[in-house]
């Protein structure tokens, strides 16, 4: 059981790094002159902010993503009190909900980016598009598990 704790645990921290990552990282849309994320645009000289008529959008993704690490934080102190204080027998119910909202709000960061930017742009989605879509199978996963796994009673 030990083992499986550990393995959950280092899976969470992983996915929290992700998540961190996808948010932070400059490179949800790269071309060969600049790279762009939720934040600013960056060619190889300087940095700017996003120009663009959907700025509802852009502010929805952020906010989302920024929920998303928080939630997933949020998720990791949950279980680790619940490792102490949760009865045996009992399931990490709480955590899989927080790791599921998480899930969620990667979701749909990820989901309004693919949708309403970069439709006929020349590039490529970069490795931060990439990370914020493996956050969310992770965030699954995990929340998953965490809603079958429970306390042993041995």
């Amino acid at each position: 059981m030990l083992v499986l704790l550990a393995a959950i645990f280092v899976l969470h921290i992983s996915t929290v790094i992700i998540l961190l990552v996808a948010t932070i990282h400059n490179a949800w849309w790269v071309t060969n002159t600049l790279s762009t994320d939720i934040w600013k645009t960056c060619n190889e000289y300087n940095c700017s902010d996003i120009i663009t008529a959907d700025e509802s959008y852009l502010q929805a993704i952020q906010a989302t993503a920024v929920l998303s690490c928080i939630f997933a934080i949020i998720s990791l102190f949950v279980f680790i009190a619940q490792l102490f204080t949760l009865a045996k027998g009992q399931r990490f119910t709480f955590t899989g909900i927080f790791h599921m909202i998480s899930c969620l709000c990667i979701m749909v960061a990820a989901s309004i980016y693919t949708d309403q930017f970069h439709k006929n742009d020349t590039g490529s989605y970069g490795s931060s598009y990439i990370l914020a879509w493996i956050g969310f199978a992770f965030t699954f996963i995990s929340s998953i598990v965490y809603f079958v796994l429970r306390k042993k009673t041995e």
